[in-house]
């Protein structure tokens, strides 16, 4: 599968993104979304077969793509995006003409790296506005998944509140182009500053 889009993380290198193979990836998927920390992703239960399975059906939807995430090369996260007026939130929230679903999980690992959660959904964010028909980013995670609502905060994300889904009570949350920019700008500011706080002299 070819590189869709890759980025330049100033701290962390290069990540990329390509299509998932359903098949070649299904072993590696499996490990990542039956791992306790992927709880939210709702797929503890699934054997090898039933997540090549599921990303064979996003392979054929018309409205539903995944990727596999590559950081330094080496596989490491999950994106998904869709089209909320015909996946995931049909009927569920005032859909506009522009918005894009998304959901991103990282590999677990035994030794978290500093900011690599923020990098991959700042990676992950670029992409999807890196196409001038997105205006908004749409999520819907669980609402007990406090950890990515900050993280989502963090990026732009602006609540607009909750929603009974079958599977789950999710939270739903959009981001503009705007307020992604404006959250971007913010942390390259907040980073410029520690850098300078760091290299004064005692």
């Amino acid at each position: 599968m070819s590189v869709v889009f890759t980025r330049s993380d100033d701290r962390l290198g290069e990540f990329a993104l390509r299509t998932v193979d359903p098949v070649a990836d299904a072993a590696l998927l499996h490990t990542w979304v039956t791992h306790p920390k992927a709880a939210f992703w709702l797929m503890q239960d699934a054997d090898e077969a039933q997540v090549a399975e599921e990303y064979q059906r996003v392979a054929e939807h018309p409205h539903h793509d995944a990727y596999l995430g590559l950081w330094r090369g080496s596989p490491a996260f999950l994106a998904e995006r869709y089209d909320p007026d015909h996946v995931e939130l049909v009927g569920r929230y005032d859909h506009q003409l522009g918005d894009v679903g998304m959901h991103f999980l990282c590999a677990p690992v035994g030794t978290p790296v500093h900011g690599f959660t923020r990098a991959v959904l700042d990676t992950v964010m670029t992409w999807l506005f890196a196409d001038p028909a997105t205006r908004r980013v749409v999520v819907e995670p669980d609402v007990r998944n406090t950890a990515v609502h900050a993280l989502n905060a963090a990026v732009g994300f602006e609540v607009v509140g909750p929603i009974a889904k079958p599977e789950k009570d999710a939270l739903l949350s959009v981001c503009t182009r705007a307020q992604f920019q404006a959250a971007t700008d913010r942390a390259a500011t907040g980073r410029a500053a520690a850098t300078r706080i760091e290299g004064a002299p005692a």
